[in-house]
């Protein structure tokens, strides 16, 4: 039986990717095993999941002045002398990277080892991690077109980023129902991220008015962020966080506004769902949800909308827009050559397993 070691953490964006490729690692009858940190975000997403967990330690890697960055270093050393006897011990075939501080101790270590690993990038621009693992990589597949160019040398391919099968498998009249809508007025669906923000929506809430004129919402609004005065407006369902509920709310979506992560981008690309994405300012990231919209909309795939610009009028202004134009959008979306991630990822895989 051939044995795969998965690693990523920090965020559900470096841990989420690799479930999209464990149904298919299981067909194919590989021994799948994780390697994360202890308190980290990935620990109760992969036991969950019933996969064997691994525990090593690492320090976060920071572009910014801190008084850990004298000691993490040791932590991150201390890491790779961890997974370094972890893959001894277990002798994967392959390791298999989604990014994040605690995959570049394993990648370090499954390269000493002579075991082939091969990465995933989700941004245009490599993160940190990423780029400090590159040379130990075997193959780092790119989630945008634009991205080949920013990874150094020539062990780089397009793959797209691999979306969860059971997303696909979501049922729109399922979601109309447990959102009880009862007319035929199209699904506006906001996705505001795991931890919401709170400007985009108030902006919608101040719009509301006029937006259940003509559609019904569904409104993912982060941890915190319900408006428990708003609960009993008709058309309008809320929600701080939803995970097993997801595909059939997602199904159920006409259209779509969200902020410019990579997952969730190609997810709505997966389902060809009409979006108007709004990223993250370089106030409060590093760019990259700026870029990853800005391919998007280059492709047909999304309307862009940046945060600076967004008042109420702009925003319903931009959604009748975006739903007279939708169909547009999903026959861009329908054309595009970045299809079945977790099928040309599984074949890196295989070919490259020692």
């Amino acid at each position: 039986m051939k044995k795969i070691i998965l690693t990523g953490g920090g965020s559900a964006g470096h841990v989420t990717p690799n479930l999209a490729l464990v149904p298919r690692l299981k067909e194919l009858g590989y021994n799948i095993q994780y390697i994360g940190t202890e308190n980290g975000i990935e620990r109760k997403i992969i036991e969950d999941q019933k996969i064997e967990y691994h525990i090593i330690s690492s320090g976060k890697l920071r572009r910014y002045f801190d008084i850990k960055n004298f000691t993490d270093p040791f932590k991150v050393l201390k890491g790779i002398l961890q997974a370094i006897l972890i893959i001894r011990k277990e002798k994967p075939n392959i390791v298999f990277s989604k990014g994040g501080f605690v995959s570049v101790p394993v990648v370090i270590a499954a390269h000493i080892n002579k075991v082939p690993v091969i990465a995933h990038e989700s941004d245009i621009t490599p993160g940190l991690a990423n780029r400090l693992s590159a040379p130990y990589c075997t193959k780092i597949c790119a989630t945008f077109p634009e991205s080949l160019k920013n990874i150094k040398g020539n062990n780089s391919v397009l793959t797209g980023t691999p979306i969860r099968k059971e997303l696909l498998d979501g049922s729109r009249i399922i979601g109309r129902r447990m959102c009880g809508f009862d007319n035929e007025k199209p699904v506006l669906l906001i996705i505001g991220g795991s931890l919401g923000s709170t400007f985009i929506n108030n902006t919608v809430r101040n719009s509301l008015n006029e937006l259940l004129k003509n559609y019904n919402i569904v409104h993912i609004c982060g941890k915190g962020n319900l408006d428990r005065s708003l609960k009993e407006r008709k058309g309008y369902v809320q929600f701080d966080y939803i995970n097993e509920e997801l595909p059939h709310i997602m199904n159920a979506a006409d259209i779509v506004i969200s902020r410019a992560g990579a997952n969730v981008i190609f997810e709505l690309l997966a389902l060809k769902k009409p979006n108007l994405l709004i990223p993250l300012s370089k106030k409060s990231s590093r760019g990259d949800q700026i870029l990853n919209a800005a391919s998007f909309e280059k492709s047909g795939y999304s309307m862009v909308l940046q945060e600076d610009e967004l008042t109420s009028q702009v925003l319903l202004d931009r959604i009748f827009k975006l739903y007279s134009s939708r169909n547009e959008y999903i026959n861009n979306m329908e054309a595009s050559p970045v299809q079945d991630a977790v099928g040309k990822i599984i074949n890196l895989i295989e070919k490259y397993s020692i």
